[in-house]
């Protein structure tokens, strides 16, 4: 079977893309790669993508100079963790209160990791999660 070696883009359909774009440049500290009325990219790290487009604006075919991009969209809270060093979890604690986001919740996981749940303006749940949570991390 062939092999996959990542995820490379991970989306989230929001109400308010300036909302969006604002807490997670400033909030989460993502670079921009691409922004456009329709959608913003950032770069994760130089190990993924994360992508934001209008909920319901994605609903129709994209032609582009190398092909067409189907429709695709999504409803509700998701779910998005990000990596994290251990020894930045405290300072990004810090970070989240100095910005007024409340963290939802903390777990400590058997393999040693930890992690932090908290919310994005669209009701997302977003994690930090520190090594030590899945095999492989």
């Amino acid at each position: 079977m062939p092999a996959l070696s990542a995820i490379l883009e991970t989306v989230l359909y929001v109400d308010d893309l300036d909302r969006a774009a604002a807490f997670f440049e400033t909030v989460m500290g993502l670079p921009v790669l691409h922004a456009d009325s329709r959608m913003r990219t950032y770069d994760v790290a130089g190990r993924g993508t994360l992508l934001l487009f209008i909920r319901g604006g994605t609903l129709e075919p994209v032609e582009t100079p190398g092909g067409t991009i189907p429709p695709h969209d999504g409803s509700g809270p998701l779910h998005v963790a990000f990596a994290i060093e251990k020894a930045e979890l405290s300072d990004w604690k810090a970070h989240l209160a100095d910005h007024g986001v409340v963290v939802e919740s903390s777990t400590d996981w058997p393999r040693g990791g930890q992690s932090i749940y908290f919310r994005d303006p669209d009701g997302h749940l977003l994690e930090l999660a520190t090594p030590g949570l899945w095999q492989g991390y």
